[in-house]
């Protein structure tokens, strides 16, 4: 673990690093975010430099490529998806500067994106074998075949869309994702040992290295991001780590982790499904506002002691699963 530790204490400090040499750059460069005119609360945060994402996400890649070694073509490709979802992201947040909005891409052409890497990375994996779901808590795994297609794209676009949701409160996102991180990465490290070849047992630990990258360079961006933010992530991060959480749970076989340890996603989404479906029907709301950490945030609740529940929430059902692993 003394190597896991190194890469998460380098990579926060690379995050922090680069967060004190960006946010200026992107201050100077205007980069401010548009806040949506019906969340009145965060009218104070318009203009606050945005595509912070790129502190995390550079920060990560430097520590991993630092500290990894052996095999490391699993990680690799976990790192060229999350980096092609961050592209989605930059695109994204760059119309909605340039066209002082909060609509940057539309809703398709976000979509189509995203589905065109969640179909190549489906049939990439499985033709490469990757067909496999480890069970939480019973220590088996089954193969679900063909059926590992279909699943692995609605990984990628629920998990991305669903990050990308949680991302609406300061800390919130980087703090919640952190912790998965953390406790995906323990899981997998902790797989390992169960894995007879020694080329995959290096897949695995490097994933694992991975992991511990990206938690610790989000640590250091919550310097920067906590309330009040100095930066947000745009979608240039929360795409970037819904794709991340997607392509290293479905390269180390973990998918059915990320509604466990990941609930808060699925909270959001559900909250925001609910909320359509509902008023759609009655034009009443089941919500003060979606995402959930809205209706919270109208009910009075502070955004940082909202962020602290989201996190605590993780930081619970982690370890219960990390414990089943012990």
């Amino acid at each position: 673990m003394k190597l896991y530790l190194s890469a998460f204490l380098a990579s926060l400090c690379f995050s922090i690093a680069l967060g004190w040499f960006i946010i200026p750059i992107l201050r100077k460069l205007k980069f401010g975010q548009n806040i949506l005119n019906y969340v009145t609360e965060h009218n104070y945060k318009s203009g606050t430099p945005t595509m912070g994402g790129f502190i995390f996400i550079l920060s990560a890649v430097l520590s991993f490529f630092t500290f990894s070694k052996d095999s490391k073509y699993l990680s690799l490709v976990s790192l060229a998806v999350g980096i092609s979802y961050m592209g989605v992201g930059f695109i994204d947040d760059f119309l909605k500067i340039r066209l002082k909005r909060n609509k940057g891409l539309g809703a398709i052409q976000k979509t189509i994106f995203e589905l065109v890497i969640a179909v190549i990375v489906a049939v990439v994996t499985l033709t490469r074998g990757f067909s496999i779901l480890n069970l939480p808590f019973a220590n088996k795994s089954i193969n679900v075949g063909f059926w590992f297609v279909p699943l692995c794209i609605l990984v990628f676009v629920a998990t991305t869309n669903s990050v990308n949701l949680t991302d609406g409160l300061d800390g919130l996102a980087g703090g919640v994702t952190y912790i998965f991180f953390l406790a995906l990465g323990t899981i997998i490290f902790l797989q390992s040992s169960s894995l007879k070849s020694a080329m995959a047992i290096a897949e695995n630990k490097n994933i694992a290295l991975l992991c511990f990258s990206i938690s610790g360079a989000l640590v250091g961006y919550l310097l920067y991001n906590t309330h009040k933010a100095s930066v947000f992530m745009g979608d240039t991060g929360s795409l970037s780590l819904g794709g991340l959480v997607a392509i290293v749970s479905i390269v180390s076989g973990n998918i059915l982790y990320i509604p466990i340890i990941g609930i808060i996603y699925v909270l959001s989404s559900i909250s925001v499904i609910m909320q359509v479906i509902y008023y759609k029907k009655t034009k009443k709301r089941i919500f003060l506002m979606a995402p959930l950490h809205h209706h919270f945030q109208q009910k009075g609740f502070d955004e940082s002691k909202i962020a602290v529940g989201y996190k605590l929430i993780t930081l619970f059902l982690g370890i219960i699963c990390v414990i089943s692993y012990l």
